[in-house]
């Protein structure tokens, strides 16, 4: 819950900062990575069991190719277009967590998994319009992306989720490297205080959060849980900029919530790996 928190003031820095979004990405992934570095160093040494090295780096390039595609994807289709579509990723979960992880989705995981959709839809209604094809398929891949990234890491369980996640900051930094040469960032305090402040708190932090997390419940509730991050990101934006929601995205918000709850109700029922 808290990691959907932090995650969702990327929209609104992300507003506010006037490069290129490959550009935010790998220089966001950047500062996470050697935040992450250094926390790795300074923490207490936490035994695992050793690392299956398939499902390190598929989970780290999936869920690089996740940030990549979500940034390009709010390009070229419009952000509500681009939230909606990429929330499909508990359906994902849940189908790649079958799958892969023999979990088998709970019936108030599938309640949960509707009331989501036609949450997303209701809140994102009033600004939903056709996009571009191409960044609609672009949001579609990337919530495919979002949700086979969690099971991955959700294998890992016994081990350290968090290097996969390092792993895929620093794969998203190099990635963008080409691209600064051509769209080269200009900083500026400001510039610099929120790019700082997205790569410590907003991706790093909540890194962290996110490979504890995975760690204790399933895949398809931590995509449920996450998905209160586009409901709390117009919040931001309504505190900072004074955008007011509009009452759909209102009811939408109130059911997102309610499916989180319905999800959560079964969590003590079924072993989820704590060890």
């Amino acid at each position: 819950m808290l990691c959907a928190v932090l995650w969702s003031t990327s929209g609104l820095f992300i507003k506010l900062i006037d490069w290129h979004p490959i550009v935010i990405a790998g220089i966001r992934s950047f500062i996470a990575a050697v935040f992450m570095i250094l926390f790795r160093y300074l923490s207490p040494r936490r035994r695992n069991e050793p690392l299956n090295l398939r499902y390190l780096w598929l989970g780290a390039i999936i869920y690089s190719a996740t940030m990549l595609t979500f940034c390009i994807a709010n390009k070229l289709t419009t952000a509500a277009n681009a939230i909606l579509i990429q929330y499909s990723a508990p359906v994902w979960a849940a189908l790649f967590g079958w799958i892969f992880a023999k979990e088998m989705p709970r019936k108030a995981n599938i309640i949960s998994l509707v009331m989501v959709m036609g949450g997303l839809f209701l809140f994102f209604k009033d600004g939903l319009d056709g996009g571009s094809f191409a960044g609609n398929m672009l949001a579609l891949l990337s919530g495919i992306c979002f949700g086979a990234s969690s099971v991955f890491l959700r294998i890992q369980k016994k081990g350290n989720a968090a290097d996969a996640m390092l792993l895929s900051h620093i794969i998203t930094a190099v990635i963008s490297i080409p691209v600064m040469f051509f769209y080269t960032p200009s900083f500026n305090t400001e510039t610099t205080a929120i790019i700082l402040f997205m790569g410590i708190v907003q991706i790093g932090i909540a890194s962290l959060l996110f490979s504890y997390g995975i760690r204790r419940v399933l895949a398809v509730e931590a995509m449920l849980i996450a998905a209160i991050e586009p409901i709390l990101s117009p919040v931001w934006v309504l505190l900072i900029i004074g955008e007011k929601p509009s009452l759909n995205a209102i009811l939408g918000g109130a059911v997102i919530i309610a499916a989180v709850l319905v999800s959560a109700l079964g969590f003590g029922r079924q072993d989820t790996g704590k060890n």
